[in-house]
């Protein structure tokens, strides 16, 4: 039998290059047709810049045994919700009738304020929605699926210095007082990990 040639994984410092180049090649794309998006959404506006991160995991997927053709990727699968009819996931791994996993691939470049608490409620939405249509019977007989949720954060001055919380009639919680962007969104992904 033939050795199978050895080829190089596509590793997550890969997927944070190829990020950062296809958000450039995006915003070249549209200023040459003449289209620009306001300040850098033309970037975004592809929506290509994740690929390289859904390449990272489902090469580790395939590597811990799960079946290639059970992923569906990057297509914009859509999976039941309670509070709306369909959401659309960025990776979803289903045998049959069975929903194995969903995974949520977000970025988040500048405007750390308002995109922050905009990703904190769309996590927690979505978790929410998916969970209780999962507790209603949206999967029929699966076992509780397993959730991940990926995300990349610009590593900058803004997103990496203090920032002040403003609550003055009831106090943050202390984890959250004089923290950075970069704390906080470490807080929202730890704290996502315990919500099923």
């Amino acid at each position: 039998m033939p050795a199978i040639p050895t080829i190089k994984p596509f590793v997550f410092s890969d997927a944070v290059r190829a990020f950062w180049d296809t958000r450039l090649a995006q915003q070249e794309e549209q200023r040459l047709r003449g289209m620009t998006d306001q300040g850098t959404r033309g970037s975004v506006t592809g929506g290509r810049q994740m690929n390289g991160f859904a390449r990272v995991i489902t090469e580790l997927l395939i590597q811990a045994g799960v079946n290639q053709h059970s992923m569906y990727i990057t297509s914009g699968t859509e999976l039941p919700g309670y509070f709306r009819p369909t959401k659309k996931w960025d990776i979803v791994i289903a045998e049959d009738e069975t929903l194995i996993a969903a995974i949520e691939l977000k970025s988040m470049v500048g405007s750390f304020g308002n995109n922050l608490n905009n990703r904190a409620e769309e996590g927690l939405g979505n978790a929410v929605d998916i969970w209780t249509a999962y507790r209603e019977g949206a999967f029929r007989t699966s076992p509780q699926p397993w959730l991940g949720y990926l995300f990349v954060l610009q590593d900058t001055a803004d997103s990496t210095r203090p920032v002040s919380v403003k609550s003055p009639r009831f106090p943050a919680f202390p984890e959250f007082q004089n923290a950075s962007y970069t704390k906080r969104c470490e807080l929202l992904c730890r704290r996502l990990e315990h919500f099923s």
